[in-house]
């Protein structure tokens, strides 16, 4: 959740956290990781996490970046987010265009300036073109259902877990779009199919828990 959303409509995260989900930080502007200094960014989660905390009376532990803005190349960030108590980010996607093809599709833990930190990566789905974004945004609504199922499928067998996302936008097809350039139109609204069938479905077919208690069931099993 951003900060700033969180502040404008203060009933929104205590009733989000009432209905036994898990509130992580999205920052508080929206703005990228790569236009912010350290301290701005470090201004920014810490603001967010005041505004939960004071909401909700819990603080996040988990973090992505506007619009996929980080690299394993810039530490920094990392090492703020770890400085700060949190516990893992996801942020990194293993997708062309928004992060690196040729990143983990599983779960890590960080090394160098963020050692010690879980980098969950949301779910792709391999293919002989390259890894296909099935777990979230346009792609979630896109591709076949039964291909979201069998990338589950694949990454269960491994006991790896499936980490999905959706915008408030994808299960509100009637919703207000905004004016934008034609790719990020169609990344962010597509055919603006409803996308709350199908996850009525994943949650009929699997189990799903929210981000902390995953890992704390690793430190648990270490």
């Amino acid at each position: 959740m951003l900060g700033s959303v969180a502040e404008n409509d203060p009933d929104l995260a205590p009733m989000i956290c009432s209905a036994g989900h898990e509130i992580a930080s999205h920052g508080y502007s929206h703005r990228l990781v790569s236009e912010l200094t350290p301290q701005q960014f470090r201004e920014e989660l810490l603001l967010t996490a005041r505004i939960l905390l004071e909401q909700t009376g819990q603080r996040p532990f988990g973090y992505r970046a506007p619009q996929w803005s980080l690299s394993e190349q810039a530490g920094w960030p990392f090492a703020i987010l770890r400085e700060e108590g949190y516990r893992y980010d996801s942020s990194l996607n293993p997708l062309p265009f928004v992060g690196n093809p040729r990143g983990s599709r599983i779960p890590y833990r960080l090394l160098g300036e963020g050692a010690g930190l879980w980098e969950i990566p949301p779910m792709v789905t391999r293919s002989l073109v390259g890894n296909l974004p099935t777990g979230g945004g346009w792609g979630f609504r896109f591709f076949p259902f039964r291909t979201i199922c069998a990338t589950i499928d694949e990454l269960n067998r491994c006991h790896q877990p499936a980490v999905l996302y959706l915008h408030p936008r994808e299960v509100d097809p009637a919703g207000p779009r905004l004016d934008l350039p034609s790719l990020k139109r169609f990344v962010s609204y597509g055919t603006r199919t409803d996308a709350a069938p199908r996850l009525s479905g994943l949650l009929q077919r699997y189990r799903f828990i929210t981000v902390k208690e995953l890992i704390n069931e690793w430190q648990h099993a270490s």
